[in-house]
């Protein structure tokens, strides 16, 4: 493997912040991805390098080739195995098979659909159909129309339809997962304490700090909410990162519908509610610019719209719409903790973790006590009474 490829060239990234930062990991080469198609014989010979992919915690580019467009994305080997790609594949894989509009996944010679060299991990996708609408925007930007919000909420009904006779168990513990094992418990602190013995990163990172007092006064209230149902958050393989970039659209138009659902990197065994709050989380809430003490960073109008498209296809009944305004101001929690493994762990950035930690954990739990987090939790209650 020629190593010196790796240092030569890295791409702008998106950064944590409303920004453009130089990317962790080094961009991938023509002659890298020639390398990687050798061991997809469907894949085609490789003509032309045309995009580099912005998101931060992978290098991705699409690769034009003699028979189609394709997406290579490579992990660090500390993010990603084989095994830990298998899992996500395999409910892509599933989610194909029940008609869902997913990204085709290629595999090796040897049938597997992810194959490590030196320190890296490699997956191929076929370039899926669809207009790449929201290709350049940052987390938590929010739809740019009702009908958007609407269609997605319509697209995650349909795929948490079809995920459930999806049995596999549970991913096995890696960075970078959205799962959601701590606050879905009766007593989340025993969890937590677990789920931080799990990732040396976060044991290290935490060992300064009242990490138990932080979590009681800041995280248990709302979870003291959540108790009375628990009993709603049945266990379901879900995407765990519904935002408009992880969707592609069925043309320019703000009425454009959802074409092909992308981008299963966080996908894990949580359940519907759990992803549906999340959409919420990622699509509704402008979290950057409430960091950059924006007022008006709730967006009421596409949290009606796309909770209207979800319970058109799949229905809420009243105790799960009540459920669901509990579980929001928790549902980033777990993955923030994920991103401090990233971050404290593997890339070391000591601004990010503690981005994670005190904006992400905490603080956006936090925000929830506020009268716009409140009038939003109150907002989504309100639809128990409609049942």
């Amino acid at each position: 493997m020629e190593a010196a490829s790796h240092h030569l060239t890295r791409v702008l990234s998106h950064g944590m912040n409303a920004d453009a930062v130089i990317s962790d990991w080094p961009a991938l080469t023509s002659a890298e991805v020639a390398r990687v198609l050798q061991h997809y014989p469907q894949a085609g010979t490789p003509k032309r390098l045309v995009w580099h992919s912005p998101r931060p915690f992978s290098a991705g580019c699409v690769m034009t080739t003699s028979t189609m467009d394709v997406f290579v994305k490579r992990h660090h080997l500390s993010v990603r195995d084989v095994a830990g790609l298998s899992e996500e594949h395999g409910f892509v894989n599933h989610l194909r098979s029940r008609g869902i509009a997913v990204s085709e996944v290629l595999t090796t010679v040897d049938g597997a659909t992810a194959f490590t060299d030196d320190h890296w991990t490699y997956e191929v996708h076929g370039v899926a159909a669809g207009v790449d609408l929201y290709r350049d925007a940052v987390s938590w930007t929010p739809f740019s129309s009702s009908v958007h919000a609407h269609e997605a909420g319509k697209a995650l009904a349909r795929l948490h339809l079809a995920a459930q006779d999806y049995a596999a168990p549970a991913r096995k513990a890696q960075t970078l997962v959205s799962s959601f094992t701590i606050f879905s418990q009766p007593d989340p602190l025993p969890a937590l304490q677990r789920y931080i013995e799990r990732y040396p990163a976060i044991a290290d990172y935490l060992k300064d700090r009242d990490w138990r007092g932080e979590t009681v006064g800041t995280l248990l209230p709302f979870h003291k909410q959540l108790l009375p149902y628990l009993d709603e958050l049945t266990p379901l393989w879900t995407h765990n990162d519904w935002h408009a970039s992880n969707l592609l659209w069925s043309d320019r138009s703000t009425a454009a519908g959802v074409q092909t659902i992308l981008d299963f990197g966080l996908s894990d065994r949580t359940c519907a509610l759990h992803d549906l709050a999340t959409a919420i989380e990622r699509n509704v809430i402008e979290w950057l610019a409430i960091q950059a003490g924006k007022t008006d960073a709730v967006h009421p109008d596409l949290l009606d719209a796309m909770l209207d498209g979800y319970h058109l296809l799949r229905p809420l009944t009243s105790r799960q719409w009540l459920a669901l305004a509990a579980l929001l101001p928790l549902v980033h929690a777990e993955f923030a903790l994920a991103e401090l493994a990233y971050f404290h762990g593997v890339t070391r950035s000591a601004n990010n973790a503690a981005l994670a930690y005190d904006a992400y954990y905490l603080g956006h739990a936090a925000w929830f006590n506020s009268a716009e987090g409140q009038q939003l939790l109150a907002r989504i209650a309100q639809r128990a009474a409609a049942g």
